[in-house]
């Protein structure tokens, strides 16, 4: 019955507020017995790629054992094909953020369309069949539009605003302060400072018993089935 509470107010606010292949990473467990469900989180980065502060961001996952969930704008894939496959190779779940970061609350189907197929066929052309699942930009689309998302569709519970800050620290206590077993983190990799952060934070929740896991694998730790057109904020829905 939490669930259900839980995912019914998740959908109520997106709709007010306009609520990959490739190896597993192994995390670190320094001989610890392994960390149980309800210490999972997710971290997820948007607007990306971009290859100055990507790559790093990847250098520094990958260093400390971290899968992570990017959702990427189409228009960018062009040029960074290497770090998109860099991504799925180390075992980070890849994800839609439509072509050109166009809010989808009020636009035309035929736009919805355009803006989450041609991301999707770019992605496909790339990484192979898959569902990369979508973030609308602002979180959230048209209620009537949603029969026309053939994915999941994946929000946040956690968003520190990184990109007004542009301040690292300024992030990391904005997220260590909200951070709870299930939820999922929104940050950007287009900005240095952001990514600065989330490797802090990275090593501040593994340092409290927090295991960090893809979207995917958060929503599965929750029994969640995920569901076409359905928008999820956190492992309770």
């Amino acid at each position: 019955m939490a669930r259900g509470r839980s995912l019914f107010l998740c959908l109520a606010l997106a709709l007010l507020a306009g609520c990959a292949p490739g190896g597993p990473i192994i995390q670190e467990t320094d001989g610890a017995a392994e960390i149980p469900a309800e210490n999972l989180i997710a971290i997820t980065f948007d607007d990306g790629p971009r290859r100055e502060t990507t790559e790093r961001l990847l250098d520094g996952l990958l260093e400390r054992g971290v899968p992570a969930t990017f959702f990427l704008i189409g228009r960018q894939i062009a040029g960074s094909e290497d770090l998109i496959q860099r991504m799925a190779a180390e075992g980070h779940q890849i994800g839609s953020h439509t072509w050109s970061h166009v809010r989808l609350l009020g636009v035309s189907q035929d736009t919805l369309r355009d803006e989450v197929g041609r991301t999707q066929a770019a992605l496909e052309e790339l990484l192979g069949p898959g569902d990369y699942w979508l973030r609308p930009p602002y979180g959230a689309v048209d209620e009537a539009d949603r029969t026309l998302i053939q994915v999941p569709m994946i929000k946040w519970s956690i968003d520190p605003r990184d990109w007004e800050s542009l301040d690292a620290e300024k992030v990391k206590a904005a997220v260590l302060k909200d951070a709870r077993p299930g939820q999922i983190i929104l940050l950007h990799d287009i900005y240095d400072s952001s990514v600065d952060a989330a490797l802090s934070i990275v090593d501040a929740l593994k340092a409290e018993g927090y295991r960090f896991v893809t979207v995917e694998e958060l929503l599965q730790s929750g029994g969640i089935q995920p569901e076409a057109g359905v928008l999820y904020c956190s492992a309770d829905g």
